[in-house]
């Protein structure tokens, strides 16, 4: 039992990385900066996947309420905010510089927690929100490389993530499951991104391409489908599989081996005073790491 979780959060991390590696490089490297087309296509690719596993039996989705779905349309919109305003940020910063503003999204959550809902929080978990609060904060004054853009779109991100998370908790169906609500998000998704394209301007825009014909473009494209799919399906299948502390602690290794990697791949510039705040943040997660494995 104990070599199979370890397989499963291993291979999420395998998917996480590369995930984010493709991603990085359509965005950055390639510069192919067009989201509403971009995220379409790996929503579509996922929403195909996940249809045709569904289909073939290999995955079990329950979609008979309509008043559940319905009531789950806000936070597909959320999530859409998420991967839009997620694609914007990535294409400008730097992959450890969003990961640290992606993971005070925290802050919103636990202070929706304390100050909403008048739950009781440890010390240790306000201790450890702080140091992510501060880390975000900090990093755009100390970050060499400061673009403006990309931090806005970055804070967009935060804002979705969060309320997402906050909506997940306060929304607790009892018949979607963590595929039907996945399901709907890509369904949702594609047809939003697909009306937006035009209005956005992307998809006339996107024929200027410099690499529209090339094939490492299109084998990126389809690698960046297939790895969010695998991704998702790793992620809901390790927290089915894991307690909520375990499948914490697997995505923070997940995101120290991404952020950690990085700079080997992609261009990034840094002083004593950006490290300090990416180490900051990472202290700041394997606090509240240990806060969600102890109960504390």
């Amino acid at each position: 039992m104990y070599l199979k979780r370890s397989a499963g959060g291993l291979a999420f991390c395998l998917f996480y990385l590369a995930s984010c590696f493709t991603n990085k490089y359509v965005l950055s490297v390639l510069k192919f900066t067009y989201p509403t087309l971009f995220q379409g296509w790996q929503t579509l690719v996922g929403g195909l996947l996940l249809h045709i596993s569904w289909k073939l039996g290999w995955v079990e989705i329950n979609l008979c309420s309509r008043s559940e779905i319905l009531s789950w349309l806000p936070a597909s919109v959320l999530f859409v905010g998420i991967i839009y305003a997620g694609s914007r940020a990535l294409s400008r910063l730097p992959i450890p510089v969003f990961l640290t503003v992606h993971n005070a999204a925290e802050v919103l959550t636990c202070g929706f927690q304390k100050f909403v809902q008048k739950e009781q929080t440890s010390p240790l978990k306000v201790c450890s929100v702080l140091f992510l609060l501060v880390a975000a904060v900090c990093l755009p004054l100390c970050d060499t490389q400061f673009d403006p853009n990309g931090y806005l779109w970055a804070l967009i991100h935060l804002i979705c993530v969060g309320a997402y998370k906050v909506f997940h908790k306060l929304w607790k169906p009892s018949s979607l499951s963590d595929l039907d609500q996945q399901y709907i998000n890509y369904v949702f998704s594609v047809v939003l991104l697909a009306s937006a394209s035009h209005p956005a301007g992307d998809l006339f825009s996107a024929l200027d391409f410099p690499f529209l014909y090339f094939y490492r473009f299109h084998s990126s494209c389809c690698a960046s489908g297939l790895l969010g799919f695998f991704l998702m399906l790793h992620t809901v299948k390790l927290k089915s599989s894991t307690t909520s502390g375990q499948y914490a602690a697997w995505s923070f290794l997940a995101k120290v081996i991404t952020a950690s990697l990085s700079p080997f791949f992609f261009v990034m510039t840094a002083n004593v005073l950006t490290v300090s705040c990416l180490v900051i943040s990472g202290v700041g997660e394997a606090l509240l790491v240990y806060a969600e494995r102890t109960g504390t």
